[in-house]
């Protein structure tokens, strides 16, 4: 897919490694399954959750160290969407805001996150875009991840929906990951809404942060 050109100021990443190349699929970080399974448990127990590991080929789950091939991670979203295609959205949303709180938890210092919060959001959201671009791989795979504006990214060739025909954007998971850590962390004001999404035809997944008075996916 051919990319549109950007300006300077764009930050893009895109992490590739030796075994990432040499046998053509992406990476992503194991929480895009991992923080999805307890979700599905809850809303129909392990019924669900196995029906949904099973379609996607998947009988276990990834480990949580290290990165893991994006191509279980896309089936396991994508039959999601196909077994419960009314409950995906809200479902994928859960498994994101419980991703952004691993992240808190797990990734981003302690003395970095009492920073931001400390700093005004004009300064504090560059900041964490800028950080989130290092680390596009949690999100990315093996697509683009850029950052568009202080508080807009675009994900092109996205992954999880690579192949996928929908009417509406349907990246609800990755737009709950970069609500809850913006409103955790710059402003809480701010919601994540996808203007434009791979599954629809555009050339990229564009997230757009944004003051507001919170939704429902």
């Amino acid at each position: 897919m051919a990319h549109r050109s950007k300006p300077a100021a764009v930050v893009q990443s895109k992490w590739r490694t030796p075994e990432d190349v040499n046998h053509g699929a992406g990476l992503i970080g194991p929480n895009a399954i991992l923080q999805l399974l307890p979700v599905l448990e809850r809303a129909g127990g392990v019924p669900l959750r196995d029906q949904v590991m099973a379609a996607a080929g998947l009988f276990a789950p990834p480990s949580d160290e290290g990165m893991m091939p994006e191509g279980p991670a896309a089936r396991v979203h994508q039959a999601l969407r196909a077994i419960e295609p009314e409950m995906a959205p809200s479902l994928a949303w859960a498994a994101g805001e419980r991703t952004a709180r691993y992240i808190m938890a797990r990734r981003i210092p302690k003395p970095a996150q009492v920073l931001l919060r400390m700093l005004p959001a004009a300064l504090a959201g560059p900041l964490l875009s800028k950080a989130i671009a290092r680390h596009a791989w949690t999100f990315a795979g093996s697509g683009e991840f850029a950052v568009t504006g202080p508080l807009t990214f675009e994900i092109s060739d996205n992954p999880i929906v690579r192949g996928e025909v929908s009417e509406t954007p349907l990246c609800h998971w990755h737009a709950a990951v970069f609500e809850t850590l913006f409103r955790s962390l710059v402003d809480p004001r701010l919601q994540c809404v996808e203007q434009s999404c791979c599954a629809t035809g555009a050339p990229a997944c564009r997230f757009v942060l944004e003051r507001g008075r919170g939704r429902n996916p």
